[in-house]
């Protein structure tokens, strides 16, 4: 073979090599409820180092900024740039049934992060990696009803009412309460899983004279804010009992300050790496070694909060 023909050959073989890389690339778009939820933000960096490290995985986000549809819009969006899977945190985990048939009948593997949706039964190609809700909710009045001897009363500060996180931690704190008939629940309201919000309702209900020994909140941020709200009337930590969920570093440092009794892990890193994982998994035609993926929670206390990142 002559120079020119072997460099030929040789250009050739790199330009067939690039392009079968670049063939082999994984496109995968995440849409999420919204970018300025705390907890979200950090399970989407814990999202994009991921796919860095593994290479050959494109992540394109979008940002539902909590409105279903605009979410329901950018779904189809990502559909129609064919991309090889989804993966989906909804803004609203009872509307779900339109992105499921949209991305199954697009033959685009779906996978739900974070909120499951309510429809309990996913069909083929659907995944979801997701904590089980009520189990962050059973551990928080499980250790509050301890420290206040099986009496007295509680507020409780829901998250957005149109997520099923908000309904199940809800629904197993009360599962515990069923086994203390003297804690009583004074009040409980929407903060709409903000610090400010927490801090306004809080804020409320002091003024408005209402009797609590604890607060319990969905997530952390709302948590935080009932705390800065207690401190602003001159309660000290551990007067009124606060428990948040989620371990966001802020609520970390927030039990270590004593500003927070407790609150429950929920793993982002483990959710977000887990929620690729499976994408990456169902783009290459792989069985999942289960459709619903559990990420399990871990009780944070001041005794165990230095364990946690």
């Amino acid at each position: 073979m002559n120079t020119k023909a072997r460099f030929t050959s040789l250009a050739l073989a790199l330009m067939l090599s690039s392009g079968a890389t670049l063939a082999a690339d994984l496109k995968i778009g995440v849409a999420m409820s919204q970018f300025d939820d705390t907890y979200l933000t950090y399970m989407r960096e814990d999202m994009g180092k991921k796919a860095k490290d593994m290479g050959g995985v494109d992540l394109q986000f979008v940002d539902g900024r909590n409105d279903v549809n605009k979410q329901l819009d950018q779904v189809q969006e990502l559909i129609g740039k064919k991309v090889d899977a989804l993966i989906v945190n909804p803004v609203d985990t009872a509307a779900t049934a339109r992105i499921t048939k949209a991305a199954t009948a697009a033959g685009i593997p779906l996978v739900y992060v974070n909120r499951r949706p309510d429809d309990p039964k996913l069909p083929a190609g659907v995944a979801s990696v997701t904590s089980d809700d009520k189990e962050a909710g059973r551990m928080q009045m499980e250790y509050l009803a301890k420290k206040m001897n099986g009496k007295g009363s509680i507020v409780i500060l829901l998250g957005e009412l149109s997520n099923n996180s908000t309904r199940d931690r809800t629904e197993g704190v009360k599962e515990v309460l069923k086994k203390y008939p003297d804690i009583k629940i004074a009040q409980e309201q929407t903060g709409a899983w903000q610090r400010e919000k927490g801090m306004t309702l809080t804020n409320d209900w002091l003024t408005q004279g209402k009797d609590f020994n604890a607060i319990v909140s969905n997530n952390d941020e709302m948590a935080i804010g009932a705390a800065m709200a207690l401190k602003s009337v001159g309660k000290k930590p551990g007067d009124v009992l606060v428990a948040g969920v989620d371990g966001t570093p802020d609520g970390l440092n927030a039990v270590k300050k004593g500003d927070l009794s407790i609150s429950v892990f929920q793993d982002a890193k483990g959710q977000g790496e887990g929620s690729i994982d499976a994408a990456v998994k169902l783009a290459k035609k792989e069985t999942l070694p289960q459709q619903a993926i559990v990420i399990p929670f871990k009780l944070i206390t001041p005794e165990n909060v230095s364990t946690f990142k």
